[in-house]
């Protein structure tokens, strides 16, 4: 008599399930919270508009802090296949000058700004009556201090700052002009495109941070090179 041999099971169909459930759920929160405000928000509104339960939600991602968090950590990552701060790790490591780097940082801002600015801007409004919120802005800020601190140490390796300057203090220079509310006020607010806006914060950058001999060069905003990898490429976190 022959046996049956048990079928295999294949997770990879769930796996793949789960997945396109994760990215639902976080694109009806994303659309919800910018609509309604975060207050506003039910997880259940957001529930229904993914097509998932809310015992889902909450048991995927706690409530709406965690969800909100995920959505920030999400757009974070920029678009692409490899996550940004990756691209903008191999960038700096590759890129020998220092202006053409800086210059790359603010076109990654293009790319990463309008994903990330706009949640933290919540993030900010919520947190005036909810102190989980306040919190998670907070995260969000001290995480983008410390990688700026490290670009800064990089960028230090590669030539002199100006001589007013240390590393912290470039750290600090670098974290102002990748805020949310710099973004607000030129591309929400003035409506600039997001692509002057990133040409504004790599070109301040360099006036900003390096010594006259390092920036007493015309920018060169139409050149390609291994400043920025194009989005679409494996090869950026905000700057």
């Amino acid at each position: 008599m022959d046996t049956v041999k048990p079928r295999r099971y294949d997770a990879s169909r769930r796996r793949e399930q789960a997945r396109l459930n994760h990215e639902a759920i976080v694109a009806a929160a994303r659309q919800r919270f910018l609509d309604d405000g975060f207050t506003a928000t039910t997880i259940a509104s957001i529930a229904a508009d993914a097509g998932a339960s809310t015992d889902t939600i909450y048991k995927s991602f706690g409530g709406k802090a965690g969800l909100l968090r995920v959505m920030c950590e999400d757009a974070l990552k920029g678009e692409g296949p490899m996550p940004a701060e990756q691209r903008s790790d191999a960038m700096q490591a590759a890129e020998t000058d220092p202006r053409r780097m800086l210059r790359g940082l603010g076109t990654l801002t293009t790319e990463v700004a309008p994903r990330i600015a706009p949640l933290l801007l919540l993030l900010s409004t919520a947190a005036e009556t909810d102190t989980a919120m306040a919190q998670l802005r907070a995260d969000f800020d001290a995480a983008r201090l410390a990688r700026m601190t490290h670009v800064a140490q990089t960028l230090a390796t590669k030539t002199q700052l100006r001589l007013d300057l240390s590393v912290d203090e470039a750290a600090e220079i670098m974290w102002a002009f990748s805020s949310p509310e710099l973004y607000s006020l030129l591309v929400l607010t003035r409506g600039w495109r997001p692509e002057r806006y990133g040409e504004f914060v790599g070109e301040s950058l360099v006036g900003a941070l390096l010594g006259d001999a390092a920036a007493a060069t015309t920018p060169d905003l139409t050149a390609t090179s291994t400043a920025v990898p194009a989005r679409t490429q494996e090869s950026t976190h905000p700057t």
